[in-house]
């Protein structure tokens, strides 16, 4: 069976291109597997979104009879078995993957919420050393390598390289030149371009039903 991704019906221009949604896309196309898209509306939560995602967010995927929710989970159960998550290397990519989500996101996104959605500078200012210092942090462990774990590229990076490609665009890395190279290193691999350009042409689809219903 095909394997279904939920994602949002729509959102505005700001979080397009970093919807957690793309991160199960670029996981999916490195792997090859085919997948279909499906929507939740961004704003009216209803009671089937609840019932698949308690949290009413996205993404979720149902892969046969089974239905996840949070991106870690799935990037875990689909790398599952594959090169991504390599059988040799297995605890220290799941270990990279956790940190991605428990020691390095939160630090960002307690700077994204002040900076990027709330307009408050004075408040990412206050938050910005903690995170900067987190990034410090995870370069001292990259230490020279290509990737996380070894000499090859795992879901670990994958999930990685997504979270910080915000502070890489805000400039946040540019003191911190091997960990930029990192975020360029998997960024520039032909499936994170593919998944980026498929999640950008979902907004646009959205935006061209929305134009026709409203008679433009």
């Amino acid at each position: 069976m095909t394997l279904v991704l939920t994602t949002y019906d729509w959102v505005p221009d700001m979080p397009r291109g970093f919807v957690r949604d793309i991160r199960v896309r670029w996981l999916l196309e490195e792997l090859g597997r085919p997948y279909r898209v499906e929507t939740v509306p961004l704003r009216e939560k209803s009671p089937d979104h609840i019932a698949q995602q308690p949290f009413a967010q996205v993404p979720f995927i149902r892969d046969g009879d089974l239905t996840l929710f949070e991106s870690g989970a799935i990037l875990l159960h689909l790398a599952e078995g594959t090169d991504l998550m390599p059988a040799d290397r297995r605890p220290q990519v799941q270990q990279w993957l956790i940190a991605a989500l428990n020691s390095v996101e939160p630090f960002l996104m307690a700077w994204v919420i002040p900076k990027l959605f709330g307009k408050d500078e004075a408040g990412a200012a206050r938050r910005e050393p903690l995170l900067r210092k987190r990034l410090d942090q995870l370069q001292a462990a990259l230490g020279g390598r290509d990737w996380l774990t070894g000499d090859s590229f795992t879901v670990a990076d994958l999930l990685m390289a997504d979270i910080l490609r915000i502070p890489a665009q805000n400039g946040l890395l540019d003191e911190l030149h091997p960990l930029a190279a990192y975020v360029e290193r998997a960024t520039a691999r032909p499936a994170f371009g593919k998944a980026l350009a498929d999640q950008m042409a979902h907004w646009r689809a959205a935006d061209e039903r929305q134009a026709v219903s409203q008679g433009k």
